[in-house]
């Protein structure tokens, strides 16, 4: 059975279908249909083609994880999170949140894709196969970045796997990576659970069809 939950899976055709990838492969699919009709932000994601396809993927990915696919436009602190951020869209926190402030669905494009486009930047030097990646595989590595901080990935048992050459092994390390602090303790969190368990699968298993 399949890690990766089924609207995200679905997501994640619709947008290969809205980018013309794997030869309309995914028509047959009336759930990636609906998915690619009715998501307004992969269909914002989709028409961008100043990003590579790591980042269009893995925004899509972040868009599920932070919020099941909903446009979240009013600012709030995360309890959950390690320091209480605030928080809007899909997981943005620091510069450019304000509260009070109403973030379109423009508005958090914009946030994300500079910050995703950062993200690739640094991850991707730090792995030396990275340009023989799958772009799937690559979204797990930037969805990791988006959602830890780079100095664990730096330090990551992940990474050195992925460096000697063992991508399997990197892949299975992501369902690890399912703690977070709350009230100063370090908890087993559903939410990244189900995000280290489909990244898993995403990176080990997810091609882009060709």
């Amino acid at each position: 059975m399949s890690k990766v939950p089924k609207l995200l899976a679905e997501s994640l055709f619709g947008l290969m279908l809205l980018m013309g990838a794997g030869g309309g492969i995914y028509l047959n699919n009336q759930a990636a249909v609906q998915q690619a009709q009715s998501n307004e932000y992969a269909q914002a994601v989709a028409a961008d083609s100043s990003t590579s396809m790591a980042v269009k993927i893995a925004m899509v990915m972040g868009h599920y994880y932070e919020s099941s696919n909903r446009h979240i436009g009013t600012p709030y602190v995360d309890k959950v999170g390690k320091g209480q951020p605030l928080t809007v869209c899909n997981g943005v926190t620091g510069a450019g949140v304000t509260a009070g402030k109403y973030y379109s669905p423009r508005d958090c494009y914009e946030l994300e894709r500079a910050r995703y486009i950062q993200t690739e930047a640094a991850v991707a030097p730090m792995l030396r196969y990275w340009s023989s990646y799958d772009p799937f595989v690559q979204a797990t590595f930037i969805d990791f970045g988006w959602n830890k901080p780079l100095a664990s990935f730096k330090t990551s048992t992940m990474r050195a796997k992925a460096n000697a050459g063992d991508l399997l092994g990197a892949c299975a390390e992501n369902p690890r990576w399912n703690k977070g602090t709350v009230q100063g303790v370090q908890v087993v969190l559903p939410g990244l659970q189900i995000r280290g368990d489909s990244n898993g699968e995403l990176c080990a298993e997810w091609r882009v069809p060709s």
